[in-house]
C-alpha cells in the first residue's frame, strides 16, 4: 500500500468513493511545540476503498477530500473526533454530518470514553498492533510498518461503524448520540478569535476591572500564541492570567512583583506589549469586561451535600440504563443543578432530563429516595403522608 501523494491521486479517490453512505476518517498530527496542529496524514475508509493521504507532499491541495467533508449526503465517523474536527474546521470544512464512535460507545454501554483499540477489540475481536502509536508522523519517508498501522485505525472504524449504529437505532438511542453530534460539529467550539479566549478559562471573580484585565490578557495571549506558532503554555500559564486580573499591573515592576510570572518577563519582549494590552483594557474596563451570567440566586449553603447525593443518583440511573455517566451529566453539571433547580445544563434538556435531570429535581425536593439494597443503590418514590386537617 503506497500513501496518495497528488492532487490528482487524490481526486480520483475521492471520486471512487463519492457515492458511499459513509466513510471512517483519522488523522495524524503534530502539536506538541505549536499552536497550530500540523496535518502529517489523513486516513480515509469507505465500504468501497480506503487510503492514507499525504498533506506534507509537495504536489498536494486537499480541496477534493474537504469537498467530500462538506458533502451533506455522506456520514463522517470518527473515533474522539474533536481534534480531528478542529483541523478540518481550521482547514475551513465542518466534517457533517458527523458520527463519534467514542461518544457513540458510551451511549451503547461500552464504558466512560471507550479508547479506539478496546472498542476494536470488544466488538471485532481483533487485536491492535500498537508499535507505531508514538512515530514522528511528519517524517519522511513512512514505512511500511507505520502505513498499515495508520490505515488500520479507519478500516476497523469502518467495518464496526454499522453493527454500532444498529446497535443504538434498535435501542432507541440513536437520537442520543446525534444530538451529541451538534454539540461536536458547534463551530463555537472551535473559536480561535482571541477576543473571545477567556471563555475557555475560569474566571473567579465578577468586577468589571479584574474580567476586563482577564480578559486582555487571555486575548494576548492568544493572539501571541498565534502570531509565533507556540502552545499557549509556552507564552504564559492559565494560572497566571488569574494573578494578572488579581493584581493588574500597569508597569514594568508591577509585572516584576507577580510571583507566578518568570524573572525578567517584564524586560523582555512581551513585558512592554502585555502591559499595553493591560493599560488598554483599563481605559473603559466596564466597557470592555465580558459579561458572565450568574447562577440563579446565592450558592445554596447544603449544595455539597446535594451533589454527593446526585452523583449517586447519576450512578444509579447510568447502570439501569446500561450507559456511561459521564455522558449523561458532568460533575459540574451537577454542581448546577445543586444550585439551581433551572440551570443552563445539559442534563436538564432534551433526553438527559428524562433518563436524570427531572429525577435529579425530585431528588432535591424529597420527592425520591436513595436506599441501599445489599450492594446496590435503588431509587424509591417518596410518600408524604397527608397533612391533617386544621381543627
Amino acid at each position: 500500500m503506497t500513501p496518495i501523494t497528488t492532487t490528482a491521486q487524490l481526486q480520483a479517490f475521492c471520486d471512487r468513493i463519492a457515492g458511499d453512505p459513509f466513510i471512517a476518517v483519522d488523522t495524524e498530527f503534530m502539536r506538541e511545540s505549536t499552536y497550530w496542529p500540523k496535518l502529517c496524514l489523513v486516513q480515509v475508509a469507505g465500504p468501497s476503498d480506503s487510503a492514507v493521504i499525504d498533506p506534507l507532499a509537495d504536489d498536494m491541495d486537499l480541496a477534493p477530500l474537504l469537498a467530500l467533508l462538506g458533502d451533506p449526503g455522506i456520514e463522517k465517523v470518527f473515533h474522539a473526533a474533536r481534534q480531528d474536527v478542529e483541523i478540518f474546521n481550521n482547514l475551513g470544512v465542518m466534517p457533517r454530518p458527523l458520527f463519534d464512535t467514542q461518544i457513540a460507545g458510551m451511549a451503547a454501554g461500552f464504558g466512560e470514553q471507550i479508547a479506539y483499540d478496546a472498542l476494536v477489540r470488544q466488538m471485532l475481536k481483533i487485536e491492535l498492533d500498537k508499535s507505531s502509536r508514538f512515530t514522528d508522523w511528519a517524517r519522511r519517508p513512512l514505512s511500511q510498518a507505520q502505513l498499515d498501522y495508520a490505515l488500520a485505525d479507519v478500516t476497523h472504524l469502518a467495518a464496526l461503524y454499522p453493527t454500532l449504529r444498529d446497535r443504538l437505532a434498535s435501542s432507541g438511542r440513536l437520537a442520543w448520540v446525534q444530538e451529541e453530534m451538534a454539540q461536536v460539529t458547534d463551530p463555537a467550539n472551535y473559536d480561535t478569535d482571541p477576543e473571545n479566549a477567556w471563555r475557555r478559562l475560569k474566571p473567579r471573580k465578577h468586577s468589571a476591572k479584574y474580567l476586563a484585565v482577564f480578559r486582555a490578557v487571555a486575548a494576548w495571549r492568544e493572539r501571541t500564541a498565534q502570531t509565533r506558532d507556540q502552545p499557549r503554555g509556552r507564552i504564559i500559564k492559565d494560572e497566571v492570567i488569574d494573578e494578572i486580573a488579581n493584581q493588574a499591573p500597569t508597569d514594568a515592576d508591577g509585572l516584576n512583583r507577580l510571583r507566578s510570572l518568570q524573572k525578567g518577563f517584564a524586560g523582555s519582549r512581551f513585558g512592554p506589549e502585555l502591559i499595553e494590552a493591560i493599560r488598554t483594557a483599563l481605559k473603559d474596563p466596564e466597557g470592555y469586561a465580558p459579561r458572565i451570567e450568574r447562577n440563579g440566586g446565592p450558592p445554596n449553603p447544603a449544595s455539597g451535600a446535594i451533589v454527593e447525593l446526585l452523583k449517586v443518583l447519576l450512578k444509579a440511573r447510568a447502570e439501569e440504563a446500561g450507559v456511561a455517566s459521564k455522558l449523561i451529566a458532568t460533575v459540574a453539571d451537577l454542581e448546577k443543578i445543586a444550585n439551581d433547580d433551572h440551570a443552563d445544563t445539559g442534563a436538564l434538556h432534551g433526553w438527559r432530563r428524562e433518563a436524570f435531570g427531572e429525577d435529579a429535581l425530585k431528588l432535591k425536593r424529597g420527592e425520591l429516595a436513595l436506599v441501599l439494597d445489599g450492594t446496590r443503590v435503588r431509587v424509591v418514590e417518596v410518600r408524604r403522608a397527608p397533612r391533617a386537617a386544621a381543627d
